[in-house]
């Protein structure tokens, strides 16, 4: 079987910094926690100069507790509720990072299709050229002098699906050969010391094998909205039409869990359901009314809660 073509495993690629990716990054209000959380752990990863001036400016003779940090291996694992953010954080902090530690930086997104059509030994293979370009670029941007002339991210979404339990009776031989060249290609970049880092972005963070799990440098959890965080976006976004603040509490409220453990909005059922509901309600012959923006919020649905088994 020939190595697969890059298009093949990357349906497209992001260079960062650049202006779109900034403006999507900055649009994710709600999430500075995990925001300021990841460009710090993919800094370290990507370019280990930072925290090596970090130390001899604030805790010289630190090198031992410096190498402890920087012998993580370069897997960050984002865990939570469908619509919480964790993919467009994903495929947008390398923008904070690449700002952050003055380099450029690419983003490969593994194509789903990668999983391939369950031939013997095809989804093994597919894993282990992702990793042979990743690889390969950034082997390319490493320096001598520590710090790296550029950096690669590997985005890994619904990473369940490409690294689920070996631990699972029912998983075929194929997938547990995937997992294990999928935990390989962890090793390969974190024993090489390449400027290179994985997010893997799971619904299921259960059902990842627990060797991966270990390998994670940080799993950061994303759940839906609290009350401030569902405050900041309706504010942000509907500020500008005139939403006076009592009105702003109503939406609130009704974005917020409901009887019988219905749980509260997602981030994108704010953005891209509720938002552009209440601006078509209004549109395109009168103002956006807050009596009706509070009745369209309270008539939908938010997105059911994700079973995690």
């Amino acid at each position: 079987m020939n190595k697969p073509a890059l298009d093949e495993l990357f349906e497209y690629r992001v260079s960062y910094p650049d202006f779109e990716p900034q403006e999507r990054l900055a649009r994710l209000v709600g999430l500075d926690d995990q925001k300021v959380r990841l460009a710090k752990i993919l800094g370290l990863l990507v370019n280990s100069s930072g925290l090596a001036n970090w130390a001899k400016k604030f805790h010289p003779g630190s090198e031992s507790v410096i190498d402890t940090v920087l012998r993580r291996p370069p897997l960050v694992v984002l865990a939570g509720d469908v619509g919480s953010g964790k993919t467009e954080l994903a495929e947008t902090i390398g923008d904070a990072v690449a700002r952050q530690e003055d380099i450029g930086i690419t983003l490969f997104p593994l194509s789903l299709s990668t999983r391939g059509q369950g031939r013997v030994g095809e989804m093994t293979q597919l894993i282990s050229a992702a990793f042979d370009y990743t690889i390969e670029e950034a082997q390319k941007l490493k320096s001598g002098s520590g710090r790296a002339r550029g950096a690669v991210i590997l985005l890994i979404d619904e990473a369940d699906a490409l690294a689920q339990s070996r631990e699972n009776a029912q998983m075929h031989h194929e997938d547990r050969a995937g997992v294990n060249a999928f935990i390989r290609g962890i090793d390969r970049i974190a024993n090489a010391q390449l400027p290179a880092a994985v997010i893997m972005c799971t619904n299921r963070l259960s059902a990842l094998d627990p060797a991966v799990k270990r390998r994670a440098a940080e799993v950061l959890s994303f759940g839906r909205p609290n009350e401030e965080q569902r405050r900041s976006v309706l504010t942000h976004r509907l500020g500008p039409l005139g939403i006076s603040p009592a009105a702003l509490d109503d939406l609130v409220k009704a974005t917020g869990p409901r009887p019988k453990d219905v749980p509260g909005f997602t981030f994108s059922d704010l953005t891209q359901r509720l938002i552009p509901s209440i601006v078509l309600d209004a549109y395109p012959t009168q103002a956006v009314v807050p009596a009706r923006a509070v009745r369209v919020a309270q008539e939908m649905q938010p997105t059911p809660a994700f079973k995690d088994h």
